[in-house]
């Protein structure tokens, strides 16, 4: 399989929780909104009520309050300490009386997983490939789903060499000081958005500069902070669409939905079913 096996303890670990807590500063009722589409059309439900949903490292925890939106019992865990406290604001701003509970955890931990149960949805977007441990972590995650239940993943996609530029480039991110960082965001920013309109960049730069105004993105996200998680994001893994199929329908799992980055750069999302 491919990716590198670096341990999610490195040094060079990407600091996801500091960009999460200042992603929530942004987060609003249009932003989830559009989290809460995006999970229904994925998933192809209207609604999650009488589901329980699982969060597998749940970030800012907007998609844990898009589910509880939809009606979902949910719990969420993430194994910084950060992200666990971005969520949790998130839940005291827009959802301080619903079925959800937040933790700290590692899907790596076995102790951890054995204690959480199955669920009817299983949802880590954008998460397994940062754990250093790709495969187990996939496998582990994909034992959390109760017979029947749903399975949503996303895993960055392979593309050969240009993926091991890209995990050198965020290897040098996390083990350089903040001037080299500043550099690293500008030229990976003018790579990433050189075929945007002069006019849209231009409003992307300045609006990047705010934090109230950053540019709204899909899935209720936001380009200035999907962008530093994209040139940060590390330990860093990759898989062909064929590879995470192989392995997941090998767990028991037929593939339900699947949307590629079109053999480009970003995640191939899937949703599987586990078997009755």
């Amino acid at each position: 399989m491919s990716g590198s096996l670096a341990d999610i303890r490195t040094p060079a670990r990407f600091d996801f929780g500091k960009n999460w807590r200042s992603f929530i500063e942004i987060v609003d009722e249009a932003r989830i909104r559009s989290a809460r589409d995006s999970l229904a059309e994925a998933l192809h439900v209207s609604t999650l009520s009488g589901q329980t949903f699982l969060d597998v490292g749940c970030g800012s925890g907007l998609f844990s309050l898009a589910a509880c939106q939809l009606g979902a019992r949910v719990r969420s865990f993430d194994y910084d300490p950060e992200s666990v406290l971005a969520a949790t604001e998130l839940r005291r701003r827009f959802a301080v009386d619903s079925d959800w509970l937040i933790e700290q955890g590692s899907i790596l931990d076995p102790q951890f997983v054995a204690s959480l149960g199955r669920f009817d949805v299983v949802y880590s977007w954008g998460v397994l490939h940062h754990t250093g441990e790709l495969w187990r972590a996939m496998d582990a995650t994909a034992r959390l789903v109760a017979p029947g239940g749903l399975l949503y993943v996303s895993i960055y996609n392979d593309q050969g060499h240009m993926s091991e530029r890209w995990r050198r480039v965020k290897w040098r991110y996390n083990t350089s000081g903040e001037l080299m960082r500043a550099m690293l965001i500008a030229g990976s920013a003018a790579y990433l958005y050189r075929y945007l309109p002069l006019h849209a960049l231009r409003r992307a730069t300045l609006r990047s500069k705010h934090a109230t105004a950053s540019v709204s993105r899909a899935r209720g996200m936001s380009r200035k902070h999907d962008l530093i998680d994209w040139v940060g994001g590390y330990p860093f893994e990759v898989a062909k669409p064929d590879e995470v199929f192989t392995f997941v329908h090998r767990l028991g799992f037929e593939l339900r939905y699947l949307k590629t980055s079109g053999g480009g750069l970003g995640c191939n999302e899937y949703v599987f079913k586990a078997a009755p």
